[in-house]
């Protein structure tokens, strides 16, 4: 299947401010690019890339005074396949892990691992090891958390979540991760376009999804506590420790998001 995605933002500033970008679709979907999502700034100014430390994609602008207006709209290639479901994935001991997953254990901005791990344990540990550990967290938060835009806050972390008990995406993603580095699971944070594709029309506005990834079996997989169960049109834009680290727009100074608008739709086929 071709899918659709884009985003179209306009932020306002008082005076020039330097920002970091991470908008583009992930280096690993490159190839499934069948119309690329180009950055488009008004007006016209200066824009530099690089690749983050995790490999995203980024972006170093410097906005003028006044109204600027971000957009891009790219077509992507899917397999139409949903996120795969391995229950036979095992969980690696810590001393088997390969070096590049050991940051993924620890605590991060959003992943207070030091305050949640004798939660953890107390709810996952007579729970074997693996795909199902993994799962029953995820079905844990799916249940603990009422999901809710009006709880949208972007200072909010897990620990607060869990004790608050509701959220959005990113907040179902860092409780679970973060149970997950607890149980010495690595997890990683994912950010990217999620549409209402293979599943009923939502009527909540499209918006940037939050999920995240576990390493088990040698592979990392993805996990969705917010939905619980498979999706289809699943385009990565991004990954890091947490939401901090995936931003899609990373200010330096005062700036106002005036308007944000995203779209993720699946073209009539051929």
């Amino acid at each position: 299947m071709q899918i659709r995605v884009g985003y179209d933002l306009v932020y306002g500033c008082p005076q020039p401010t330097p920002m970091i970008l991470t908008l583009n679709v992930h280096y690993s979907r490159v190839s499934d690019l069948l119309k690329p999502d180009h950055l488009v700034l008004q007006p016209s100014i200066p824009i530099a890339a690089y690749r983050d430390l995790y490999g995203n994609w980024c972006h170093r602008v410097l906005l003028p005074p006044g109204r600027t207006r971000i957009t891009a709209d790219g077509i992507v290639n899917d397999s139409g396949l949903p996120d795969a479901v391995v229950p036979s994935a095992v969980q690696h001991p810590v001393q088997q892990l390969p070096e590049e997953a050991l940051l993924f254990l620890l605590g991060s901005r959003y992943c207070e691992t030091d305050l949640l791990s004798e939660t953890a344990w107390k709810l996952f540990s007579a729970v074997p090891p693996g795909w199902a550990r993994v799962y029953a967290v995820c079905e844990f938060v799916h249940k603990h958390i009422t999901f809710g835009y009006q709880h949208a806050n972007p200072t909010k972390t897990a620990f607060q979540v869990f004790n608050d008990r509701v959220g959005v995406c990113r907040d179902y993603a860092h409780l679970a991760l973060t149970l997950c580095r607890c149980l010495n699971i690595p997890a990683r944070y994912c950010t990217g376009y999620l549409g209402d594709i293979g599943v009923p029309l939502s009527a909540d506005p499209m918006d940037f999804s939050g999920w995240f990834e576990a390493y088990l079996g040698g592979t990392w997989y993805t996990f969705d506590p917010r939905n619980l169960k498979p999706r289809i049109g699943r385009i990565l834009i991004a990954r890091g420790r947490d939401a901090a680290d995936v931003a899609i727009s990373t200010s330096f100074g005062a700036t106002t998001l005036e308007s944000f608008r995203v779209w993720t739709d699946e073209l009539p086929s051929a």
